[in-house]
């Protein structure tokens, strides 16, 4: 088998699903007017708490260091999408949240996102893509250990 008929594994499959809702946000959200983000801080944004959050909270969510978090953040600030107020429960911690355009921002992505949701439901098929969902948010269980992916 050649690589170009190889079979894709399920992790190439899903890195290139999440690609194609991320460019189609991404082109949705820059021809509404919204500042030019990064995919890093699209996931910044959906994984933002509503009252604010912490860098360092961020870049657990988000499975990213500190820093990658931190500078996502810094960008968001810069653009005016985001803000950083101190944090009633710690004199020492920022909390991060959008500001009022940052929220505008948030509700049009959920608009584009449900958009390109009912747009992969035309192109293939409304029973395919509720299946998909379903596989999605069924529990998968703990990450396997090394013995269990062991050769």
């Amino acid at each position: 088998m050649t690589e170009s008929t190889a079979r894709r594994n399920l992790p190439q499959l899903l890195g290139e699903a999440r690609r194609w809702f991320e460019e189609g946000l991404l082109a949705a959200m820059e021809a509404a007017g919204t500042p030019a983000v990064s995919p890093t801080q699209v996931q910044l944004f959906a994984v933002l708490d509503e009252g604010g959050t912490t860098t360092s909270e961020l870049a657990r969510r988000m499975g990213v260091t500190r820093q990658t978090a931190h500078q996502a953040v810094h960008g968001l600030v810069g653009v005016g999408l985001l803000e950083q107020v101190p944090d009633p429960a710690s004199a020492r911690q920022l909390l991060i949240r959008r500001t009022p355009q940052g929220e505008r921002a948030h509700r049009d992505a959920g608009a584009a996102l449900a958009r390109l949701e009912d747009l992969l439901a035309e192109r293939i098929g409304a029973a395919q893509a509720d299946a998909l969902r379903a596989a999605l948010e069924a529990p998968w269980g703990p990450v396997p250990g090394p013995d269990s992916v062991a050769g």
